[in-house]
């Protein structure tokens, strides 16, 4: 099986990197972890423009889907720009909401990104549920939509806004699509944490050709080389299987490009922070951004243990 992808993908791909690239994502970030929504939301439906919710939307229901690979080349590009919001959930509820009237009435509105939407387990703390218009909670009963939220709590990536659910709400379906939704979810987790993995790479690589010490770049001492060259071989390791799950779209495929993906990006991470020294730690620097976030997108949807042991009862007899 070949993981390249073809010109169509490429131009995809590059066509999302410029549009990112012009959108100032840094700015908007930081604008997003204070509750300032509206240059968040503007980016949003751009992104939804650009057609990449419309990815895990069957084309009955005013999507172009379902296409995965398609929406792991995305969603590498908002990893690598630090896109905020709901974004995997968002895809992950469009997998849930597959029951033919739950699909007429939420999906052309995921497709189109006037619905934002997120998820939570059992009541738990929802990511960006003050931002989100649609609200779902999975829990014992089957899915479930919030009737509200509490206060906003700070998590360990500023753009990533936990609040708490009120109980209770409108229930939706009795037996959601969970495995399917999973596969999903981990999928365009593992795509964005790649990304991330790629900008941190590439903002370090940049970095260590202009630092200097005792008179030459940091980047000429054998020892930074070799711990760069460590991230750039995990980050390829981790593309084709990520593609390669996405060709397949199998459980176990899946949770290993994730384990693969999230792993190699937090690696990526801490060498990044290794090699920028103390400015690594500051909050102010656009570097934090991405490293908060590979930290987060390594448990987001399955821990390493959960990925792992999905991939180990998919090889017994």
């Amino acid at each position: 099986m070949r993981f390249l992808l073809d010109t169509e993908q490429r131009a995809f791909a590059a066509s999302l990197d410029a549009m990112l690239t012009t959108a100032d994502t840094p700015a908007v970030v930081r604008r997003w972890s204070r509750g300032a929504h509206t240059s968040g939301r503007a980016l949003w439906s751009r992104i939804a423009d650009a057609g990449v919710f419309a990815l895990a939307v069957p084309e009955a229901y005013e999507g172009l889907g379902p296409r995965p690979v398609d929406l792991a080349v995305a969603f590498v590009e908002l990893g690598r720009h630090a896109v905020p919001g709901p974004l995997v959930e968002t895809v992950t509820a469009a997998a849930l909401l597959t029951e033919p009237p739950l699909a007429k009435r939420f999906l052309g509105s995921l497709a189109s990104g006037e619905t934002m939407a997120t998820i939570a387990h059992n009541n738990a703390h929802a990511l960006d549920g003050d931002a989100a218009t649609l609200v779902l909670v999975l829990g014992s009963d089957g899915l479930r939509i919030a009737p509200g939220h509490g206060v906003v709590r700070a998590s360990l990536d500023p753009a990533r806004r936990l609040t708490p659910l009120e109980p209770g709400g409108e229930l939706l379906t009795p037996d959601p699509p969970l495995e399917d939704a999973l596969a999903w979810a981990r999928l365009a987790t593992a795509a964005q944490a790649l990304g991330v993995g790629l900008a941190l790479l590439d903002r370090t690589v940049a970095y260590v050709k202009q630092r200097v010490q005792f008179g030459v770049p940091v980047g000429s001492f054998q020892a930074v080389k070799h711990r760069l060259a460590d991230a750039r071989i995990a980050l390829e390791f981790a593309r084709p299987l990520v593609f390669g799950a996405a060709s397949t779209m199998a459980p176990a495929d899946v949770a290993a490009a994730k384990v693969s993906a999230c792993e190699a990006a937090y690696a990526t991470a801490r060498t990044a922070l290794q090699l920028h020294g103390a400015i690594g730690y500051t909050a102010e620097y656009d570097l934090s951004l991405w490293l908060t976030k590979a930290r987060a997108l390594r448990t987001a949807w399955g821990t390493p243990k959960a990925c792992r042991t999905t991939v180990l009862d998919a090889g017994r007899p």
